[in-house]
């Protein structure tokens, strides 16, 4: 068997996810050819599929020094180092990669999937289609296109696409859901009969079935059926809850060093308008607020960053796979936060492509890092959302997450996200109390809700910016929106989501339970 042979069966192994084969097949080449590229890229391939990314990057570059000039090793390198956080070096290597010529479709979408996670959209939404073209009838490719189109706010085109997905692939799930998501389903035209139908293929794919249930959830939700709603995510959750294995005792460490970083003295606000770290719960209006904000003339959106914390984790060098945790916190308050700072700004400055002006980073759980952020950065603000309980406790249920987002494990049971929001509350208010007001301020959902001009003027004040009308016009603003509120906020502010919590009695009772016993809803409340 030739070399050439070996690989092409190797790739077709691969493709088939026969690992054990396509290694045997590819160290077969490689014995016979010891610098032979395809094996090398196979072997990364394979070895990225199993989430050993540092490995994998290694496997990339052998193939890489044999043929300096493979378009998918490059791509294959900027995804892998996309998923260790490296974004700065993972841009690069998806730039070595795009110049090469006669891209493959696969290769054309890993791009895709680089330049989205980097918060990149223009630069993905065209590889997506370039891959698309070439490849037609791939659902994963189509699903990749039609997420983007979402977040570009070109609804019609995006549910094209994931009916294209759902066409080529009947029983993909996350098309299915991507549709529900960003289309009022209503008594005469919704597609619950055929979700429900659906639903019972899943029971052993914990994934698939979180996007159906919720899917299912989010029609009944439309059509004002609270009672289904939440019966059905409850059968959405169940599958992937068992695999978790929640440690409440995590995020109570969490919090317990958040708040002892109250205690940290943060100096007052410099003049010059610096970094806006929009914080939160997610769900409560963050991306409102944002867009409210990066609608200004002085403001661009950097979406959700998780750069400050690498930063801050690989300062301490605090052993375990977590970037966010108890002794990180701890070892915080230990080191001089300037360099991370100045590090923060550049990285952000480089990659998101930002050259004068404020910017905006809307990770919900910078909150955890907000004194942190103050004294490392001397003209950063920290706004933090606030929400009702029952009704952040509510959206945070109802949402689907990213489930390789681990810090949102909470959101699989009511109960246990009512008791994660007491805490919360609770380290909100210990800022509240202890930062300077120059510089961290908490701002209503409801607030924003009912006098959007107000608050508009007093934080654009609180972040030393003039007022302008665009702001209050947010939803006229065209930028991607890469969260779950990308069809709301293109919409001008609606109530409908106040006080949604009591649409959902009796079901929501025990996390409401929760809430008074903790001290932050008054049972009053339940008799309005």
């Amino acid at each position: 068997m030739t070399v050439e042979t070996l690989i092409k069966q190797a790739r077709e192994r691969l493709a088939q996810k026969a690992y054990r084969e396509a290694h045997a097949l590819c160290m077969e080449a490689l014995k016979r050819v010891p610098t032979n590229p395809d094996a090398f890229y196979l072997l990364g391939v394979l070895t990225a599929d199993h989430d050993n990314h540092r490995k994998a990057v290694e496997l990339f570059d052998r193939a890489l020094v044999a043929q300096p000039d493979l378009a998918s090793a490059w791509a294959q390198k900027a995804r892998s180092l996309i998923a260790l956080n490296q974004r700065d070096l993972a841009l690069k290597a998806a730039q070595r990669a795009a110049e090469g010529t006669s891209l493959d479709a696969h290769t054309l979408d890993t791009l895709g999937v680089v330049y989205t996670r980097a918060g990149r959209h223009a630069d993905a939404i065209a590889y997506y289609e370039r891959a698309v073209e070439q490849a037609p009838d791939r659902g994963d490719y189509l699903y990749n296109y039609g997420a983007a189109l979402q977040f570009i706010g070109q609804m019609d085109d995006a549910r094209a696409a994931y009916r294209r997905a759902i066409a080529s692939n009947p029983t993909d799930a996350r098309s299915y859901a991507g549709i529900v998501t960003i289309t009022k389903q209503t008594n005469s035209d919704n597609d619950i009969e055929q979700l429900i139908a659906l639903f019972p293929r899943f029971s052993e794919d914990a994934n698939a079935s979180l996007n159906i249930g919720h899917a299912i959830a989010k029609a009944y939700e439309d059509l004002g059926d609270g009672a289904r709603a939440l019966e059905w995510l409850g059968k959405a959750k169940a599958l992937k809850q068992q695999s978790l294995k929640y440690d409440p005792d995590f995020d109570r460490a969490i919090f317990a060093q958040a708040g002892q970083l109250a205690e940290t003295s943060v100096p007052s606000a410099v003049d010059a308008p610096g970094p806006i770290f929009i914080t939160g719960m997610p769900r409560t209006g963050t991306t409102l607020v944002d867009r409210i904000l990066s609608s200004h003339s002085q403001v661009t959106s950097a979406g959700e960053l998780t750069d400050f914390g690498l930063l801050l984790k690989r300062a301490v060098q605090t052993p375990g796979p977590y970037v966010l945790d108890g002794p990180t916190l701890a070892a915080a308050r230990n080191i001089d936060l300037s360099e991370i700072g100045h590090a923060y700004q550049h990285r952000v400055r480089e990659t998101v492509k930002i050259d004068t002006g404020s910017f905006t980073d809307k990770m919900p759980l910078n909150i955890l890092y907000a004194p942190l952020l103050l004294q490392a950065i001397p003209n950063a603000r920290v706004i933090c959302l606030l929400r009702h309980p029952a009704d952040t406790v509510l959206s945070n249920y109802r949402q689907l997450f990213a489930t390789s987002f681990s810090y949102y494990n909470y959101a699989y049971d009511l109960e246990i996200t009512a008791q994660y929001y007491a805490q919360f509350r609770r380290l909100v208010e210990s800022f509240s109390q202890s930062l300077p007001d120059t510089r961290f301020t908490t701002v209503a959902y409801e607030s924003v809700v009912d006098d959007i001009e107000a608050e508009t003027r007093r934080l654009l004040d609180f972040c030393g910016l003039e007022f302008e009308q665009a702001c209050v016009d947010f939803h006229n603003n065209t930028a991607p929106v890469a969260t779950a509120s990308s069809a709301q906020v293109r919409q001008p502010l609606y109530k409908s989501a106040l006080a949604r919590w009591k649409r959902y009695r009796p079901g929501i009772d025990p996390a409401l339970e929760v809430l008074i016993n903790e001290g932050v809803m008054d049972r009053s409340e339940l008799s309005h």
